[in-house]
């Protein structure tokens, strides 16, 4: 019967081979693809004593696979080293990733296999990466109470009038340790992004004492890669105080403050609490000096991390169209790309740039995250450790 079908599906016309694959497809109850293949192939020779078979001879029909096993398995491990990040993110990395991890050893790649890296799409990684990809889900916590002091004397600026900032305008907020116990001290991360680059740099704090702020954004002026232009905080007590107004007057920093309980208006640096800071410390309490030493140890290796190898999307435009509202997003670059794209900053700053780029291993920054991390997280555990103790840095990934 198998070769009859066979026959006739050969020598039938377009229209016929419709009507043999319907009947066929109703006789056995295959799916159409996989009838029309048998019937395109048809049965093999009886084997002596045995019954002929439906099922299809010789290779599989259709090209061979681009992205072979080998592509795949460099693929995982330049998506792990980037830190899981998603399609468009990852295809937008790839070039300087791979440039990066080559110049280091981290990577040794046959030219087809560089080749196939460099034309993956955003989709493609996103369904070849699909089965390792792995989402964690937090609720954020916020504990900074408005305050009220000089408020009179600080301007206020809304999400809207960034739309002209230059590099070195910066929000700042506090990310508190309490791990859902508010009670006590504890530890803060003061996040300060600047809103044109995305550029973060992040110090942990014993509490949210004025003097540990003020000394935190001292540090961090003098570390930054450009000039500290602007400051934008939210209402608490330890931005909007004498010692912070004077000190931004000193140093002619512009200090503005956002709007009570308008959380967009500090758009830039609520993301980067998630992205920056909770992704990677977690929600535990941390109120010992040894958890402090960690915490600012693992930023003074994430920063250059962040800021150097994560490349992020903006948004360009929003509009509402009935009930939904579309977005549109730039090209994801990092924050050390937009500076260099940025005719406005100096090129004796781009040129200090481009040698600490050179000296960064986007992997060894990984594995030291990793190691740091795990010390922090062991802290929290089963009491406390040596900070200085070496930990284990090797993944799998990175091997």
């Amino acid at each position: 019967m198998a070769q009859e079908i066979t026959r006739r599906y050969r020598k039938a016309s377009k229209k016929e081979k419709g009507r043999i694959l319907d009947e066929f497809c109703a006789l056995t109850g295959y799916n159409r693809s996989y009838a029309a293949g048998l019937l395109r192939k048809g049965p093999p020779a009886k084997k002596k004593g045995k019954r002929a078979s439906l099922e299809p001879v010789g290779s599989r029909r259709g090209r061979k696979p681009i992205y072979t096993a080998e592509v795949r398995k460099h693929l995982v491990k330049v998506w792990a080293i980037m830190d899981c990040p998603c399609g468009k993110r990852l295809a937008a990395a790839m070039p300087f990733a791979l440039e990066a991890l080559e110049r280091f050893g981290e990577m040794r790649l046959k030219d087809e296999v560089r080749e196939r890296l460099l034309s993956v799409s955003a989709s493609t990684c996103d369904r070849l990466l699909a089965s390792e990809r792995q989402k964690l889900r937090l609720r954020s916590r916020h504990k900074t109470r408005p305050g009220s002091l000089l408020k009179h004397q600080i301007p206020v600026r809304t999400f809207r009038e960034w739309d002209d900032a230059r590099v070195g305008f910066l929000e700042a907020d506090l990310v508190g340790h309490d791990g859902g116990v508010a009670g006590g001290d504890y530890c803060q991360s003061l996040d300060a992004t600047d809103v044109r680059s995305g550029w973060t740099e992040l110090r942990a704090l014993r509490n949210k004492a004025q003097v540990w702020t003020h000394k935190a954004i001292d540090d961090i002026r003098e570390k930054l890669p450009f000039p500290l232009l602007g400051l934008d905080s939210d209402n608490g007590s330890e931005f909007i105080n004498a010692h912070l107004l004077r000190y931004c007057e000193e140093h002619q920093i512009t200090f503005t403050r956002s709007r009570p309980y308008r959380k967009n208006d500090s758009c830039y640096v609520e993301q980067k609490n998630w992205t920056a800071v909770r992704k990677y410390v977690g929600y535990f309490r941390y109120d010992t000096e040894e958890q402090l030493l960690l915490l600012n140890q693992l930023y003074e290796v994430l920063c250059p991390y962040l800021n150097f190898f994560q490349p992020q999307a903006r948004l360009v435009e929003k509009v509402r169209e009935g009930s939904r509202i579309k977005k549109r997003y730039d090209e994801p670059k990092t924050p050390y790309q937009r500076i260099l794209e940025d005719p406005e900053v100096d090129e004796i700053t781009k040129r200090k740039l481009r040698r600490k780029y050179k000296r960064l291993n986007p992997a060894q920054l990984m594995r030291e995250i990793n190691s740091l991390q795990r010390k922090l997280f062991k802290t929290v555990v089963s009491g406390s450790i040596d900070p200085h103790e070496e930990g284990e840095q090797d993944s799998t990934y990175f091997e």
